[in-house]
Order: C-alpha cells, then structure tokens, then sequence
C-alpha cells in the first residue's frame, strides 16, 4: 500500500523572519516562537487540507504547534511528536546565524562543510537526517495520509532521506513557509513533489 507523508512547514514568525537558530533567544526552550499575524491568517486560511488525513502530527516547537492548531481548527489536535523536532543547534539554539559567524567563524564553516560535524554540541546533519529517516521508517504500510507540520530542516532532512540524496545536498532544498514537500511510496521507495502552497488543492 502506498503512503502519503505530506509535511508541511510552518506559517512565519519572528524568529524565522531573523533567521535564529531553532528558537526566538528567550531562553524558554519553546522553539520556533509564536506565529506573527500575517502567519496565523495564513494558515487559518489552508485550514480545509487536514480534513482528508489519517493521521495529523506536528513538531514540538511553538510556530508548528501554532500553525497545526490554525490548520486543524475544525479537527483533533494534531499529535505532537519529538522525533518531528527541529534540527537541535546546542548552545546556538535562539543565536542569529550572522552572530554566530562573526564570533565563531571555523565552527559555522565546519558545520556548514561537513555532515559530521556539530561544533554547537547539538545535532550533525548526519543525525538529523538519519533521526529523521528513521521517522519515516518507522511508518507502517497501511498509513495512508499523514500530516505533519514540521520545521524546514526537517522537511529537508526527510527528503535527503527519501532520495538517499547525499547529506551535502540538504543545503540545495529550500522550503518556503506553508508549502507542502509530499512523499509518496514505502520504506526504500519514494517519490517526491515538492513545495506546492497550501492554497493549491493538494489532490
């Protein structure tokens, strides 16, 4: 039986506009901050998508939480997942990229260059797409259409795993805001469609 992964990435914040590090630097461990205006609107819009789901999840941080409780207004709440969680910066987490380059210039190129490396004493790229890869896995047969808002990271550490792309080619995948990146196949066999807006019918 074929599944169908649909991820979806959460609507703007703040944070994503800052382009922080998994977080919006209060310190609170509760990633991703809260949706701005235009973000809540956006996703209360694209609400009818969970309606034609078997199983609707969502990542841990706040903007997915948010934006799954936008978009599944009229359904259960999305079920929250850690194994869904944002790629973990370690002591970067709530940091802007362009102040973690001016005072740690080696350690962003090393993180930057090899999927091995985390110089933030978070996650490598390698881990995050085989914590992924394993979600994926982990998804039996008769799943059907599932449903998770996750982080863009994710999203693109599941496609460097579906594809078995290499882990280098996670840094090629762009994934806009509410944009849908679907898998469809099994275990070892995926096809991909790709950053689709929720405002299109999704089939």
């Amino acid at each position: 039986m074929t599944v169908r992964v649909m991820l979806v990435s959460p609507a703007t914040s703040a944070a994503l506009r800052e382009a922080r590090f998994d977080g919006d630097g209060d310190g609170d461990g509760d990633g991703g901050g809260p949706l701005d205006e235009a973000g809540a609107r956006r996703a209360r819009a694209a609400a009818g998508v969970v309606a034609r789901v078997d199983r609707f999840l969502s990542g841990p941080s706040r903007r997915c939480r948010e934006t799954a409780a936008e978009l599944g207004a009229a359904a259960p709440p999305a079920e929250v997942l850690g194994e869904l969680g944002d790629w973990d910066m370690g002591r970067w987490r709530g940091r802007r990229l362009d102040e973690v380059g001016a005072s740690e210039p080696e350690a962003v190129s090393a993180w930057l260059t090899d999927p091995a490396a985390a110089p933030h004493g978070g996650e490598s790229l390698l881990a995050l797409c085989e914590r992924v890869g394993g979600w994926l896995r982990s998804l039996p047969d008769d799943a059907g259409r599932v449903l998770a808002v996750v982080e863009p990271a994710v999203a693109r550490a599941a496609v460097v795993h579906a594809l078995s792309l290499p882990a280098e080619a996670f840094w090629r995948l762009d994934v806009a805001p509410l944009t849908l990146t679907e898998l469809s196949g099994r275990a070892g066999r995926w096809n991909l469609r790709c950053g689709r807006s929720l405002g299109v019918d999704s089939g």
